[in-house]
């Protein structure tokens, strides 16, 4: 996490490299003792992770937050480096299906749609690559930069950029459809919420606190919710961005903001159903039952979705820089700014499970598809994972189970 005012980036970015200096204990003032990441404790697994395959994407990430997530259509697994390479993967071997080098800085993406994939440059270059091929059909600037990945949704890739607007343009070549604006604070946190989908509705969250709902074919207004509504006497105070990510479980979407609030609000309507007081920069992740989030301590929590009352809460990963807790198996999954992956019961909390991907970061939320698990590290590494079920003892043939193969 780190600030943005115009004019005041650079200097704003090196406060943030020297507090995490600090942070990371490289200054042993007794002071800095309470700041430092709180040391991974010894426990006894419960749960068996195997990591199935890795491959190298690129180069390392920057020191900045970006957005780059591998993303899936159900048949591949499609990723990209900071260094420019977008590439295509099988899910099961890790084999690389096709490697395309767009020779820029990336800092979000992909978004993958029908056929199509997008990414976003650091000079504000949208890029959209056909899927089956990885052939580039077209780049178009954005004139913005953007860290919240591309939506792509029928016949337009939606983008939305750090300067507070949410852009439409044709997924065939470009051409601007429609711009949605909201005012932007003297001061942001980096990062942005990526948009979601609900029906004709793109719904996305905004720098100043606010939830748009707007209609994709004609980019109207349809609602605008103030979550997380700015408050105290300085612009520090005052930050009150949706960042992160936001979920959807049927007509419900859960978004969450710094210094402000984590929030149940109807898709149809606008109308705030609950929320709770929770500041979080990593957005929300949901299953059927809970709502996951990190504070920005970076506290585990977990809440009752219908209600939003705390169901557990867990404090292994604190200043640990975890990632958004993704639900996964029987567990919720994070990673932290040393490589790990951290895999807490999703009943109580419980640590049952970690591995380490690598030395670098994992800043970017991990991916779930099916009974797999897809890391991106900041060394430029992606790795898949599953868990390993126990051998069963069998006195007697399972009917149930007669001729399916047996995992191993």
């Amino acid at each position: 996490m780190s600030y943005s005012r115009p004019g005041a980036r650079n200097a704003l970015a090196l406060t943030l490299a020297l507090s995490l200096l600090a942070g990371c204990g490289m200054f042993s003032n007794k002071k800095d003792k309470e700041l430092e990441p709180k040391e991974l404790e010894r426990f006894e697994p419960s749960l068996s992770i195997k990591r199935l395959w890795s491959v190298k994407l690129g180069k390392d990430s920057d020191f900045l937050r970006v957005a780059l997530r591998p993303a899936s259509d159900g048949t591949r697994i499609y990723a990209a480096s900071a260094d420019g390479n977008v590439v295509a993967i099988d899910p099961e071997n890790g084999s690389r299906l096709w490697r395309t080098d767009l020779k820029l800085d990336l800092t979000a993406g992909p978004g993958v749609g029908e056929d199509s994939v997008a990414v976003m440059a650091a000079d504000g270059l949208l890029i959209v690559l056909e899927a089956a091929t990885g052939v580039e059909r077209w780049r178009a600037d954005i004139d913005g930069e953007s860290l919240a990945y591309p939506l792509i949704d029928d016949d337009l890739v939606i983008v939305q950029t750090i300067d507070n607007r949410l852009r439409a343009v044709s997924v065939f070549d470009g051409t601007p459809r429609w711009t949605v604006e909201q005012s932007t604070p003297a001061l942001t946190l980096r990062g942005s919420a990526t948009p979601v989908q609900i029906g004709s509705s793109v719904i996305a969250g905004f720098d100043n606190g606010r939830l748009v709902s707007v209609d994709t074919g004609s980019g109207d207004l349809d609602w605008e919710s103030m979550l997380s509504p700015p408050s105290g006497r300085s612009d520090l105070e005052r930050l009150s961005d949706i960042d992160g990510r936001l979920a959807v479980i049927g007509q419900d979407i859960y978004a969450a903001g710094y210094q402000g609030s984590l929030a149940a609000v109807a898709a149809e309507s606008g109308q705030v159903l609950w929320q709770r007081e929770i500041s979080t920069y990593v957005g929300v992740a949901a299953d059927w039952n809970n709502l996951y989030t990190t504070n920005e301590q970076g506290e585990v929590i977990a809440l009752t979705r219908r209600t939003g009352a705390e169901s557990w809460r867990q404090d292994a990963l604190l200043r640990r820089w975890p990632t958004l807790p993704v639900p996964f198996y029987t567990t919720v999954v994070s990673g932290d700014f040393e490589g790990y992956l951290h895999f807490f019961s999703n009943v109580d909390g419980e640590l049952v499970g970690r591995t380490r991907l690598g030395k670098k970061a994992i800043s970017s939320d991990p991916l779930v598809v099916a009974n797999r698990l897809y890391v991106q590290s900041d060394m430029g590494v992606l790795a898949a994972y599953a868990v390993e079920e126990p051998r069963r003892r069998r006195d007697a043939p399972d009917i149930a189970e007669d001729g399916a193969e047996e995992d191993t």
